[in-house]
């Protein structure tokens, strides 16, 4: 047996996460480190990147040039993809954000980065206030009044309707028809400290721990549905679908062309720092 001592990982609840570390959290990817998973949401997990806590995290690709000095971008395991952008949500359709309050998960997110630029080119008057707010409580603060719009992630753009509310943008479809690129969502992130022959060694564990949820889907739906809290079924089997692709299992040219392009289109409007030319690199 291993004396090797578990790596402290961190990652969200949400199924598209659950599926692909199943096989990796359970022992079942030969030769990769052991883990000791914390459940946290993206916004959370975001914090504990800027404070260096945890060998391996999953956060949003927005706050990478936050971090980059201290951890690593993993070529595999996180969230892009076409279709799966943010939406903004209203109360009536057609609404003109102009000095409007909007309710957004965290700012430093990719859907908000990719808010920001949206509306950059169609709100050229400005948006009014943002408020951050849990994702989950974003659609009833719509729904009550109490927003004009939300910024909704993850499952919430298969719901919507629920809540009687209407999609007045798709930020996906803006960002894919200005740029061409997969929408970057959701990055893997390990400590630099650990050094470029164990980064290496999460990213093959990473891939294969998604490889073998794609071979045996069934084998992850208990880990899955324990923690997708009350989460629809279905509903979980179309996020998964729609969040774990290609370039889950590897960014590729166009993986790492979204990221870069997303965080310098970011970072020539003011709202992160400049990347610096081998930042997404394991060893700059």
């Amino acid at each position: 047996m291993s004396t090797e001592p578990a790596l402290k990982i961190a990652f969200s609840p949400c199924p598209n996460d659950t599926f692909v570390f199943d096989a990796w959290a359970h022992g079942r990817v030969p030769g990769a480190p052991a883990l000791d998973v914390t459940f946290a949401d993206i916004d959370i997990t975001n914090g504990m990147a800027e404070r260096g806590e945890f060998d391996v995290l999953k956060v949003s690709y927005a706050v990478l040039p936050w971090v980059l000095d201290e951890y690593a971008l993993l070529p595999c395991g996180g969230a892009l993809g076409r279709g799966c952008g943010p939406l903004v949500l209203t109360r009536e359709a057609g609404v003109d954000l102009t000095g409007r309050t909007v309710a957004v998960p965290s700012e430093k997110s990719t859907a908000y980065l990719l808010f920001r630029l949206w509306a950059a080119d169609v709100v050229p008057g400005g948006v009014g206030e943002v408020v951050v707010m849990p994702f989950h409580e974003i659609m009833p603060a719509v729904r009550d009044g109490k927003v004009d719009a939300g910024l909704v992630i993850h499952e919430a753009r298969f719901t919507y309707q629920d809540y009687d509310l209407h999609c007045l943008a798709d930020m996906g479809q803006h960002w894919e028809a200005t740029t061409g690129l997969p929408i970057p969502l959701g990055a893997i992130i390990a400590k630099r400290s650990l050094g470029p022959d164990t980064l290496r060694r999460l990213a093959d564990s990473a891939r294969a721990s998604v490889r073998l949820a794609w071979d045996d889907p069934e084998a992850s739906r208990p880990y899955v549905r324990e923690h997708a809290q009350e989460m629809d079924p279905t509903v979980a089997d179309r996020h998964i679908g729609l969040y774990v692709n290609e370039f889950t299992a590897d960014l590729g040219e166009d993986g790492y062309a979204a990221v870069r392009g997303l965080l310098t289109r970011a970072a020539a409007e003011g709202l992160v720092p400049a990347l610096s030319r081998d930042a997404l690199s394991f060893d700059h």
